[in-house]
């Protein structure tokens, strides 16, 4: 049993974005940082990329630890309630994310995944970013 009304839960599931959350804003500041030039949420590749680098052909994901299941995270549980729901959605995430990124790979994209987790401390982030980035550039 849910311990809040479903009214309730509709309001917050609404607040959650997709688009522009803190995390992805934090990759797109370390990638100016570097001194990259990026597009955001580019619809016409497969998976619409949180960012892409034309330049480099990459394509870098912003992945919520709970939403796309990060694996040994803190953030990636199984809600107590309508669990049989949680886990075919949470599933069907990975299972679809899987299939972009083969896609992308087909179409010559190098893919780069940034869990939420990652982008908590800025350093990090910025020598994860440089790491991966200037062994393609």
């Amino acid at each position: 049993m849910d311990k809040i009304s479903a009214v309730q839960r509709s309001r917050n599931m609404s607040k959650i974005r997709s688009k522009n959350t803190a995390p992805e804003i934090r990759v797109r500041k370390a990638l100016q940082e570097l001194g990259f030039k990026y597009r955001i949420h580019y619809a016409s590749l497969p998976g619409k990329p949180d960012i892409i680098i034309p330049k480099l052909r990459t394509a870098i994901f912003v992945h919520g630890c709970f939403w796309h299941q990060h694996k040994g995270c803190k953030r990636n549980f199984m809600p107590k309630s309508n669990t049989e729901y949680w886990t075919r959605k949470l599933q069907n995430n990975v299972a679809k994310f899987k299939l972009q990124k083969r896609e992308l790979v087909r179409q010559n994209y190098k893919v780069i995944v940034i869990w939420e987790c990652e982008t908590n401390e800025e350093k990090k982030l910025i020598t994860k970013l440089h790491r991966y980035l200037s062994v393609l550039n």
